[in-house]
């Protein structure tokens, strides 16, 4: 059973990783942000394990708010991604059973949770923003957010594997 976190550190740690996951979108130029997303699926990966139910929602709603400030040609579409995403992997994380009930992690899952999430969240985006116009099509874009949502879901899971279990299951 996970334990309620007091308000003050999950809203330290939601801020924290939400203006993270900001400055990463901030360096890397749209589209390619869509293809290297370990940096967030890492940050809401932990944020969905250390913070408990809705977590990585948290985390993704910050994160989102600040590039939708950013990026004020792509309003609504921005916060609305960032939020899918976070919900999609504490929606996943709760399907799959990624934690143990003694605090562990399923391996295979938590990389299945990622990889799904990130595959699709990029995928889905980079639809919508084909389809309205903001960007050409490009089918070797394409190939290239599925394949960069792969590896990034992937390394993103056995990085959080490490990192939970080094420092943060004992947080």
């Amino acid at each position: 059973m996970v334990t309620a976190k007091p308000l003050t550190m999950r809203v330290a740690v939601a801020t924290l990783f939400g203006v993270i996951i900001f400055v990463s979108k901030f360096i890397i130029p749209s589209p390619l942000d869509k293809t290297l997303m370990i940096v967030q699926a890492l940050l809401l990966s932990i944020s969905s394990l250390m913070l408990g139910r809705m977590g990585a929602t948290y985390v993704a709603t910050i994160g989102g708010l600040l590039t939708q400030v950013w990026r004020l040609y792509l309003f609504p579409f921005s916060l609305l991604f960032a939020v899918v995403y976070g919900l999609m992997i504490d929606g996943l994380f709760y399907i799959f059973k990624v934690r143990t009930s003694g605090g562990g992690l399923k391996l295979g899952r938590l990389i299945i949770a990622l990889t799904v999430s990130t595959c699709t969240i990029g995928f889905l985006s980079m639809y919508v923003t084909v389809v309205l116009g903001f960007m050409p099509w490009s089918p070797w874009l394409y190939a290239a957010i599925l394949a960069g949502g792969t590896i990034s879901g992937t390394l993103a899971g056995f990085l959080t594997s490490l990192l939970w279990r080094r420092y943060f299951a004992r947080l």
